[in-house]
């Protein structure tokens, strides 16, 4: 019988990519599942293509904190509580700095930063109830800063910070918080990373085949979320990228800005 058999599971942004893996995994599993995303077609073609299943779809931007406690609010009256809570809705940017316009920042904090606290500000007291489980789904760029994009590893850094403090604060409460950070995975979140003015770049920079899939990352944080681990850092660049930037950052910062740079353009 499953660890989540009837659980609620709450997954933010679970319309594609990592987010909707998550979704069908735990379904499979037998969890209540509860999800939000800014794109009601996607939703609802999600909620067609479980039907009969415990699936509980609701629009919401989470950079916006009345969507948020609305979301929340809507799966406690659903299912009337909240076992485990993963917050997954996420944007990346891709710009240097001195070229970025200010929104750009501010869009992927009020996401990815913003969206995870109020999230877990509106589902805390359940899961605190039930000595459930809060998960962030963060990045390398939240161990390492990336070129090119500075707003969103302020924003993961900001996050892992933020959950490394509440795991403390909730040690004695039988909740147990943790971060995970998948690596490149593939996905859409390259495509609709914010360029220098705020708009979606369109396109991504990088090899998509060569990355571990959405579903392949779900499985790990299912894995994890059920071992009721601190954090996970997946992939071998992953491991590598955090274990460089800890004991040679020196090296760490050349070699991460050969990755990234070509003839001194960003090109990744």
């Amino acid at each position: 019988m499953s660890d989540f058999l009837n659980k609620v599971v709450v997954v933010t942004g679970g319309s594609e990519g990592i987010g909707k893996a998550l979704v069908e995994l735990f379904l499979s599993k037998g969890a209540r599942v509860a999800t939000c995303a800014r794109n009601y077609d996607k939703l609802y073609q999600l909620q067609a293509n479980y039907s009969g299943r415990t699936l509980h779809v609701f629009g919401a931007d989470v950079s916006k904190q009345s969507d948020c406690e609305n979301f929340i609010n809507s799966v406690i009256n659903t299912y009337g509580t909240i076992d485990v809570l993963i917050n997954n809705a996420g944007i990346s940017m891709r710009a240097e700095f001195k070229d970025t316009d200010i929104e750009t920042i501010r869009q992927v904090m009020d996401i990815n930063f913003w969206g995870t606290v109020y999230c877990t500000k509106y589902a805390i007291n359940e899961i605190i109830k039930n000595k459930g489980t809060i998960v962030g789904v963060t990045s390398i760029a939240g161990f390492r800063g990336l070129p090119g994009r500075s707003g969103y590893s302020a924003s993961k850094f900001a996050i892992t910070g933020w959950l490394e403090a509440l795991r403390t604060e909730l040690l004695d409460a039988g909740v147990n918080v943790m971060w995970i950070a998948p690596g490149f995975t593939a996905s859409n979140i390259r495509n609709v990373a914010l360029n220098k003015d705020a708009m979606p770049q369109g396109e991504t920079p990088m090899d998509e085949g060569k990355m571990m899939t959405s579903e392949e990352c779900a499985e790990h944080i299912f894995n994890a979320v059920l071992k009721r681990k601190r954090s996970l850092v997946l992939t071998f660049t992953g491991k590598q990228t955090v274990f460089m930037n800890k004991f040679f950052p020196l090296w760490a910062d050349k070699l991460t800005r050969k990755f990234f740079y070509k003839e001194g353009k960003l090109v990744k």
